[in-house]
């Protein structure tokens, strides 16, 4: 079954934080990560107002979802978005074709 990473951003420093997005796709491809969105057009329909950056990442299993969140790869990537960027990262598993 597949999972998605829904990540929701807002960056202080975009130019620290742009370390952050040249590392981390690296974590996401060794797991099979593949963007789905990253950044673009959004708009706040309900709950909270809209964050800088929204990212949706989908991968083949919630297992590797979480095994690539906690990889040292990721991590060391997500050391460069620490005080720089307020995120909220959820896994979520995806439900069966109907």
């Amino acid at each position: 079954m597949k999972a998605y990473w829904i990540a929701h951003v807002d960056i202080t420093d975009p130019v620290q934080y742009g370390e952050y997005t040249r590392r981390a796709p690296a974590a996401f491809a060794l797991y099979g990560g593949r963007m789905l969105a990253r950044g673009g057009r959004s708009e706040s329909m309900e709950g909270r107002p809209t964050p800088q950056r929204s990212v949706v990442i989908e991968f083949d299993s919630y297992e590797q979802a979480v095994a690539c969140y906690r990889s040292d790869e990721y991590q060391a990537a997500r050391g460069h978005r620490e005080g720089v960027a307020r995120a909220e990262v959820i896994i979520v598993e995806g439900i069966a074709p109907l």
